[in-house]
């Protein structure tokens, strides 16, 4: 696997992702937020349910299609703090989920951003599997929620056992969770964090 920023904010990058195949695609259309990528060089493209054209290369395009792309991030800088950068997007090619990509991509472009100068990194997760996701890679639920009923974690943050748990319990007060939500979120009661995978950077 191959980890890389392909751009900072203020370069614009655009990545053209198949939509069929990842999540948020459009969100990496957008040139106001950075991006960084994981590439499998031995990857297949992803599988086709149609004919419409997406992934292909054009060298006077101003976004970058590559399909060796299993996973992206975007991020960008805090509009009121200049000491804290947010991850904005996370996405793993459909086929390629559950392998752990999300949680080192996120732990690679942490690194990044705190290498740049950011002293905090944040994110706003909005199901119980991304709020794991994040814990692997080194986040803690901060206390905080946005208007979107997401919980707020941070890098660095608290990690401890209470602090995790009280994050997966206000998943649990929620009405309406599919059924692998309410069996993970049984299956993780008094546990502790995970431990955080390292820097694949």
């Amino acid at each position: 696997m191959e980890y890389a920023v392909v751009g900072w904010p203020d370069d614009g990058p655009k990545l053209r992702l198949d939509h069929r195949a990842f999540s948020y695609a459009g969100k990496f259309v957008m040139s106001n937020t950075g991006k960084a990528v994981v590439r499998d060089p031995e990857a297949e493209p992803p599988a086709a349910d149609d004919d419409a054209p997406v992934g292909e290369s054009d060298p006077d395009a101003d976004w970058i299609a590559d399909d060796s792309i299993v996973g992206a991030i975007a991020f960008n800088g805090d509009r009121t703090d200049p000491a804290t950068a947010w991850l904005r997007y996370v996405t793993v090619r459909n086929d390629r989920r559950g392998e752990g990509l999300g949680a080192r991509l996120a732990k690679f472009a942490t690194a990044r951003l705190r290498e740049r100068g950011y002293d905090r990194v944040q994110i706003a997760v909005n199901n119980p599997f991304a709020y794991h996701a994040l814990s692997k890679a080194g986040f803690g639920y901060t206390g905080e929620r946005t208007g979107l009923a997401e919980l707020v974690m941070a890098a660095p943050a608290d990690r401890t056992r209470e602090r995790y748990q009280s994050g997966l319990d206000a998943y649990r007060e929620r009405e309406g969770l599919a059924r692998a939500e309410r069996e993970f979120l049984a299956a993780k009661a008094g546990a502790g964090p995970p431990d955080p995978v390292a820097d694949p950077g």
